[in-house]
């Protein structure tokens, strides 16, 4: 099968590889990158609910910028990114709102197996390729790999327990990310 390039009349994506990626892994594109005044790791918030007030842009690439159409009429978004910073992995980890080790998979540590990263950011407005956004929790010049309108009613279901961390939920809006998870 030969590769096709290119974006169609509809707005379709034709660019397919005419083989899957070596060794049958996953291959994801950036379709644009996350701004925000945050240079490093350290210090940063680590949830948007500590990022309230923090202001930022995505920058979506020109060939994506037909698939913002109708974003406009939502709210809030939610950013799928990749942790670029991210190297290595442990499965046990000491989570930001705790001090005892926890299975990675139940946190929200950044260094993973597959270093995905989503944040729900509030949506202020679209002018071309650029999105202003405020509750931007991630490091200047992240990712993107993907945007999806956030519909409480679809991604919000009721919720009966939050396991270890309903000790310590409430202090997301006030921990900064400290050097544990630094790339060494």
């Amino acid at each position: 099968m030969d590769e096709e390039k290119g974006v169609s009349a509809t707005g379709h994506r034709t660019t397919r590889p005419a083989t899957a990626p070596p060794g049958g892994g996953v291959r994801f594109l950036p379709i644009g990158a996350i701004h925000s005044p945050f240079q490093g790791t350290e210090g940063m918030p680590i949830q948007p609910a500590g990022a309230r007030d923090v202001s930022g842009t995505v920058e979506v690439m020109p060939e994506y910028e037909r698939g913002l159409a109708d974003l406009a009429g939502f709210s809030h978004i939610i950013l799928l990114y990749w942790f670029h910073l991210s190297q290595g992995y442990s499965l046990i980890v000491t989570p930001f709102l705790d001090d005892q080790p926890r299975g990675l998979f139940a946190t929200r540590a950044p260094r993973r197996p597959n270093p995905l990263g989503l944040s729900v950011v509030r949506l202020v407005g679209i002018s071309g390729c650029r999105l202003e956004i405020q509750g931007v929790d991630v490091v200047d010049g992240t990712p993107l790999l993907d945007l999806k309108p956030f519909v409480p009613r679809f991604d919000a279901p009721a919720v009966e327990r939050i396991g270890w961390l309903a000790k310590g939920e409430d202090g997301a809006s006030e921990v900064r990310a400290d050097g544990r998870f630094r790339v060494s």
